[in-house]
């Protein structure tokens, strides 16, 4: 598929003011495909040759201003429209689309519990023209009116309200100006639930099977939208730009959720079939508010190209997570946000693929695609959440609302963002995004402390980088009416970096900690005497925001090869137990049980690593036994389960059917048992199927996937690597589940075979099936677990000869530069 550079799109917006589209859509005329037929409005300024996108099975006919064009002429994806003249012109497609099963253009989903068949849209970025012609580019708004004919029993959701005009013929409210790829259809048997607040519609909608695990929440996600809702009319002058608020849980969803103006598309598995803690009901509830977010900022201003995805992901990241803190019952967001999150845009941000977070040269779409990442989504937010800090959030808001009066349901760049901000402070605006939004890398700031004067200190922070940062400095001393269990804070200083002199700090404090508060993006390391105090004292840190900084910086100190691996699982054994945060319980061990034990220590260290783990989370449930703390229980049930290296004990779960004085164990639990007795070799075929029988629903298709891909046999090997690599009939969510239950670290030597060819059979996979299972090959079907020379040496190779496509491409240079990190950690 011929991808549309930036220069193109230049041209065409020069050329075209696109004005109207007409879609018809036809989803009644088989399994396979759909009928697409589009009118389209718009004036040609000058007389010249241009092109609209089409990805049809059949493009049966097409017409400008009445006369036809040739369906031949369309090659690739595109449909030249030769020697257009200066003027309005209408131009008709009609043409049959093909079904996507992999999360693209126009997803078809069969739902295996009771058969109900449902389709939805994910055009983002380039796939509008998987579903009906368009000039497919942010900066070419339109107003759209789209019809759609569905089977009998079905309902349509839309961008606008959906009317039923009976006998199958839906017609959806006509929407006001907003760009193709924000166009939204999700059609089926949905469940609905439905309200209103403020005078606006809202809805919840998910597979009727889903029905039972939805409306127990409906409360909950109805008040957590409410809330947000308000919030953002306190803080932004523009109203909600639409004439309704969907929101819809669709199956085997690629992202998160995605921000179709009125209609918001979600992954179902936020309808929680299983137990889940808390801390993953707040996940939800930030997805809501970040969704809500680019109401305004993605959909009402849109950026002009897609250089400035981030003003799009940074700015909803970041109002995510305040406006969840300021609005609902989760006021410790930003302790997810630094503990899980955060960490992701510090990976991504040290990788051979970094980039600015703004970034100057993205030059066509495929390239776009390929920043949807953790700078675009945590170090944007990072960011702005220190640019806040700098300028006050009274003149970031006025800045934003000047930003949305001036470019309300049109397009924005950088540049326009940065004077609308520049417009509300006297600070040098543009200097700051130079620095922050131009610029690659993670800063490192470690602190330097001299005695002086009658037993008084100084601080001063070395300064590895070149961003300014506004921190403040935590100064802690052991509360001695304790024991010495806890610490106190003393103060906390504010300091400019670049620092201009020494900072006083009076008597040595028991530990100093940098960027306490999180509030800007930078590695953190402490001095000698603050090091040996937070190994000791971590968890007797008084704020749980504090320990997500002191924890980040121990998790960075492992990566960078300055601690062993083996020292934070002895930090997490010695502090998690007394850790009342979930958030910092679940990425602690998380850390632990994805990187330390299954890739950091050596294959000789990786048996007492699992017994530390084993050990730590036996702690916890014991800690939770008398049931006050659920939430808790289920982390360390669900790690204990992973981290399982003999099958006695949870196969005796899976056989009672619960953890001895609970939790009972409901689907998630019970496959994720069986999983793990895969691994080890302690079930069969026939158990898994039996499971599946017990559990016939999408995820229990997705965990006898995962089952059967783990089984420790050259036959279960042999049939997964086939059905991922050479059927190419599974769907996005099958493929992932069996990549997932593939590479396994006990069974290195069963799958060795495997390592030389997943480079030559991901490529040729990821050319015929696109940029989503690309993307699933190179993070799911990667062998991360063959930690040697070898491993590295096929990869390198792979990138120098084979020529993989964009997606693939991107993701082997992460999983790469990984798997290099991995092998220096060992070696350290």
């Amino acid at each position: 598929m011929s991808v549309l550079t930036r220069d193109e799109a230049q041209t065409r917006a020069k050329l075209l003011d696109v004005h109207h589209y007409a879609i018809a859509l036809d989803l009644t005329t088989g399994d396979e495909t759909f009928t697409s037929r589009t009118v389209v409005r718009f004036t040609a300024r000058t007389q010249a040759d241009t092109f609209v996108e089409l990805k049809p099975a059949e493009l049966r006919e097409a017409t400008l201003d009445g006369h036809p064009l040739d369906p031949e002429t369309l090659e690739d994806n595109r449909l030249p429209l030769k020697a257009l003249t200066a003027g309005e012109h209408e131009l008709r497609i009609d043409a049959v689309m093909p079904y996507s099963r992999t999360g693209e253009g126009m997803h078809r989903f069969t739902d295996p519990t009771d058969g109900e068949t449902y389709v939805y849209t994910q055009l983002f970025m380039d796939d509008v023209q998987r579903v009906f012609a368009a000039f497919d580019q942010p900066d070419l708004k339109a107003v759209f009116d789209l019809s759609v004919k569905a089977p009998a029993g079905w309902s349509v959701l839309a961008n606008g309200i959906t009317t039923d005009l009976g006998d199958g013929h839906w017609q959806a409210a006509t929407t006001p100006l907003i760009s193709t790829y924000l166009v939204a259809v999700a059609a089926g048997p949905w469940h609905s639930v439905r309200t209103e607040h403020r005078g606006l519609p809202f809805g919840l909608h998910c597979r009727r099977s889903l029905a039972p695990y939805l409306d127990p929440d409906t409360d909950e996600i109805f008040e957590i939208t409410r809330q947000c809702y308000d919030r953002y009319h306190e803080k932004f002058e523009e109203p909600y730009p639409f004439d309704s608020y969907d929101q819809a849980f669709v199956p085997e969803f690629n992202a998160g959720a995605m921000e179709n103006p009125g209609l918001v598309t979600f992954r179902d598995e936020f309808v929680y079939r299983s137990a889940v803690t808390d801390t993953e009901r707040q996940t939800r509830a930030m997805v809501i508010a970040h969704e809500m977010a680019h109401m305004w900022f993605g959909d009402l201003v849109t950026l002009r190209w897609w250089d400035d995805i981030w003003l799009n992901e940074s700015f909803a990241e970041y109002m995510g997570y305040q406006t969840l803190t300021e609005a609902t019952r989760f006021t410790d967001t930003w302790v997810d946000f630094g503990v899980m999150r955060k960490g992701w845009g510090y990976d991504a941000d040290q990788r051979p693929s970094t980039h600015p977070v703004a970034p100057e040269e993205v030059n066509d779409t495929a390239s776009a695609l390929l920043n949807f990442d953790g700078i675009s989504y945590a170090k944007g937010a990072s960011a702005l959440r220190q640019l806040v800090t700098w300028l006050g959030e009274k003149d970031f808001l006025a800045g934003i609302n000047t930003h949305f009066a001036r470019h309300r349901f049109a397009n924005a760049t950088l540049a326009d963002f940065i004077d609308s901000l520049a417009s509300a402070t006297e600070r040098d605006v543009h200097a700051w995004a130079d620095a922050w939004l131009r610029t690659t890398g993670v800063d490192t700031l470690r602190p330097v402390v001299t005695p002086g004067e009658e037993g008084t200190y100084t601080l001063q922070v070395e300064h590895k980088g070149s961003r300014p940062h506004r921190i403040a400095v935590g100064l802690y001393d052991l509360d001695v009416a304790d024991e010495g269990r806890h610490l106190v804070l003393r103060e906390r200083l504010d300091l400019d970096i670049p620092q201009s002199t020494p900072q006083p700090i009076g008597k040595r404090p028991t530990l100093l900690l940098l960027n306490d508060g999180d509030l800007t993006y930078t590695k953190v390391r402490f001095d000698p005497e603050s090091f040996k105090a937070v190994t000791e004292t971590l968890s007797g840190l008084p704020s749980p925001l504090t320990r997500a900084v002191a924890w980040n910086a121990l998790r960075d100190a492992v990566r960078d090869g300055e601690l062993p691996p083996t020292a934070y699982l002895d930090a997490a054994r010695t502090h998690l137990p007394h850790e009342t945060d979930l958030a910092l319980v679940q990425g602690v061990l998380a850390f632990s049980s994805a990187y330390v034990t299954d890739r950091y220590v050596t294959p000789e260290q990786r048996p007492t690593a699992l017994a530390t783990l084993s050990s730590l989370c036996r702690d916890l449930i014991r800690r939770t036994e008398d049931g006050d703390n659920p939430d808790l229980r289920l982390i360390a049930v669900r790690h204990c389960v992973n981290a399982a290296a003999h099958p006695d004990t949870i196969a005796a779960w899976l056989a009672d059917g619960t953890v001895p004085g609970g939790p009972e164990l409901d689907p998630e639990l019970r496959w994720r048992v069986l999983a793990r007795l895969a691994v080890l070799g302690a079930t069969d075929e026939t158990a898994i199927a039996a499971e599946l029988e017990r559990d016939p629903s999408a995820t229990g298709q997705e965990g006898a996937a995962r089952c059967r891909a783990a089984l420790p046999t050259e036959d279960a090997k042999a049939a997964a690597w086939e059905a991922m690599f050479a059927r190419d009939d599974l769907s996005n969510y099958l493929f992932t589940a069996t990549a997932q239950g593939f590479w396994q670290p006990e069974q290195t030597d069963l799958v060795r075979q495997y390592v030389p060819r997943y480079y030559e059979d991901a490529v040729a996979l990821a050319a015929r099936r696109g940029p989503a299972i690309a993307v699933a090959a190179g993070r799911s079907a990667f062998p991360d677990y063959a930690i040697d020379e070898d491993n590295l040496r096929l990869g390198q190779a792979c990138l120098r000869d084979a020529d993989p496509i964009p997606a693939l491409r991107r993701k082997l240079v992460d999983q790469l530069d990984d798997l290099g990190r991995a092998l220096r950690v060992r070696q350290s």
